[in-house]
């Protein structure tokens, strides 16, 4: 009988209920702030620019930096790029602001940015032989 009372007492919005929701909402936020003021922005569509970008997150603090990811090769968005505030707090602001939001038709997801991972060293170049020609070094039958 006491389970139900507890469950009729949650259901008809006691204080308590909403204190203890309340409590532990809190303390999911704050497990989720920032470490860094740059957020990494994903989803972007191929026609979004620096300047899209720039203007779309200025609303919610001191922009330091904005940039779109390109393609080396092709020049195009890949689709993905950063964005620098001046503080942590304006970061989360705009973090909640913008996440799952439209940007160029577009929805856009805003998560904290990773630091860059070191990339591994450049393999040698294979040994070639007197005529130019590279060898395989692998042995195998084929047939």
């Amino acid at each position: 009988m006491a389970f139900v009372s507890s469950i009729r007492r949650l259901l008809s919005g006691s204080s308590t209920a909403s204190s203890i929701l309340h409590s532990q909402y809190t303390s999911i936020r704050l497990n989720t702030t920032l470490t860094s003021p740059k957020l990494f922005i994903s989803g972007l569509s191929r026609l979004t620019t620096d300047e899209k970008l720039k203007e779309a997150f200025s609303p919610f603090g001191q922009l330091l930096d904005a940039k779109v990811i390109a393609d080396r090769a092709t020049g195009r968005s890949k689709g993905f790029g950063f964005v620098t505030y001046a503080s942590i707090e304006e970061a989360e602001k705009a973090r909640e602001g913008m996440n799952a939001k439209f940007l160029d038709g577009w929805v856009i997801f805003v998560d904290p940015a990773k630091p860059r991972e070191p990339r591994p060293p450049p393999q040698p170049l294979q040994e070639s032989s007197d005529m130019g020609f590279r060898t395989n070094k692998t042995v195998g039958w084929c047939g």
